[in-house]
């Protein structure tokens, strides 16, 4: 039994496609037989023909065959089309990305092979169709697509690593950097605390100092009025001192005369020099208060 090198469900689909591909080539040849047959049919009821009858039938058939068997080669390259539709769709739900050899499909060697498998699979007399072809399942990975597959992942969860510690990393900084903040919002308002309290001390200190040259001002303005005042008193005691003394001058002055017009009168005498002795008392007296 000739074999296509794939596993055992692959080569069940290429068997279904196969026989799919034989049914719809035996519809076709069906069709171009009926094309035939609709000629005898319809055209072959004389025994003779002339040359042209012939050539005009035959035209008629190879039109009709031409556009049947044109038909048949446009749905089939359609059909192809989405086969190669559904697998590559299956490759891509997995990532993959599957490749074609266009240069393949004209491969002598190869299509034999194909051929051989067909007549194989086909012409035997007690061939059964398999279980696979009867229920269809999800077509499994090979082993290049679960390797790479395999990698993929591996290499994703190595990034997912990655990025959750880089993430714990973060946040931790931001955790000790939302703590430096706190502690830092924390000691700007205990420093404006201690700021506020320093310039309500500042402004107390002032204010007491304000309070004090205001008082020493006051005290040195009275004291300097009483000490003009006192100056003022001893003026005038100065000058009523000095308008005493030149009374008592005048008066020791006129004694002097009087002393002299009765020198001669021991009695007078002695009563003038007891009040010139007094008046003397009187000057110390007086000179003593003008001293102070």
């Amino acid at each position: 039994q000739a074999e296509l090198g794939l596993n055992e469900h692959h080569q069940n689909e290429v068997i279904s496609y196969m026989r799919f591909a034989r049914f719809k080539r035996g519809l076709c040849l069906k069709t171009v037989d009926s094309c035939f047959q609709d000629l005898k049919d319809s055209r072959l009821v004389e025994e003779t023909f002339t040359v042209d009858e012939v050539a005009d039938m035959l035209d008629g058939l190879k039109t009709v065959v031409h556009s049947e068997v044109e038909s048949e080669l446009i749905n089939t390259t359609y059909t192809n089309v989405l086969l190669l539709r559904q697998l590559f769709s299956q490759a891509e739900k997995w990532y993959l990305r599957l490749q074609t050899d266009v240069s393949d499909l004209e491969n002598r060697e190869l299509l034999e092979q194909v051929a051989e498998f067909e007549k194989s699979e086909f012409t035997s007399s007690n061939k059964k169709p398999s279980a696979d072809l009867t229920k269809p399942k999800l077509a499994p990975l090979n082993e290049g697509g679960s390797e790479l597959l395999n990698k993929t992942v591996a290499h994703l969860q190595e990034e997912n690593e990655k990025l959750k510690a880089r993430l714990r990393t973060i946040e931790t900084q931001a955790t000790a950097a939302l703590d430096e903040k706190v502690k830092l919002e924390k000691s700007l308002k205990d420093l404006q605390v201690i700021q506020g309290d320093q310039k309500t001390d500042a402004n107390q200190d002032i204010t007491e100092l304000e309070n004090k040259v205001a008082a020493l001002k006051c005290q040195f303005e009275k004291t300097l009025n009483d000490a003009t005042e006192n100056q003022k008193f001893l003026e005038d005691n100065l000058v009523t001192t000095k308008h005493d003394l030149l009374k008592v001058q005048d008066q020791l002055s006129t004694a002097q005369k009087e002393l002299e017009k009765k020198f001669q009168q021991t009695a007078a005498y002695r009563n003038m020099k007891e009040i010139l002795s007094k008046k003397n008392e009187q000057i110390k007296d007086l000179r003593k208060k003008l001293a102070k």
